[in-house]
């Protein structure tokens, strides 16, 4: 499967399971927490498309290695300052619970999660991607 394939899927399954947990969050918990389940999956989604764009761009299209790689981890350390800093604020001023603003966070993982079980159900049923 290429990568487009792949992260097109990825995208779909973090907007789908953030959808979910939200819905069950506002269903059953206050609104700091469910929140925080908002805020914590759109922050590590747009991380995810930014480190996505990041390994795009460093690799070529014939999937060479062509850039900085000093440039690569320069980006990747402003983003995770960026996502920290995002995060310290969220619970500082009180405007999310950090056990909701946590699932929130995990949503990526999940996705990434399902996708991987997903893909080896399909290879090992005989299906070919």
């Amino acid at each position: 499967m290429d990568w487009t394939k792949a992260f097109r899927i990825l995208k779909i399954l973090n907007w789908t399971i953030l959808f979910v947990l939200s819905s069950i969050s506002f269903m059953f918990m206050g609104n700091t927490f469910t929140t925080g389940v908002i805020l914590g999956g759109f922050l590590i989604i747009a991380n995810f498309n930014v480190l996505q764009r990041t390994i795009t761009k460093a690799f070529g299209k014939d999937g060479v290695f062509g850039a900085n790689s000093g440039a690569i981890v320069g980006k990747y350390y402003l983003r995770l300052a960026i996502l920290g800093i995002l995060i310290y604020l969220l619970i500082r001023q009180g405007w999310v619970n950090p056990v909701g603003l946590a699932v929130g966070l995990s949503v990526v993982v999940f996705s990434i999660v399902i996708f991987g079980v997903q893909m080896v159900f399909s290879k090992s049923s005989g299906e070919v991607a």
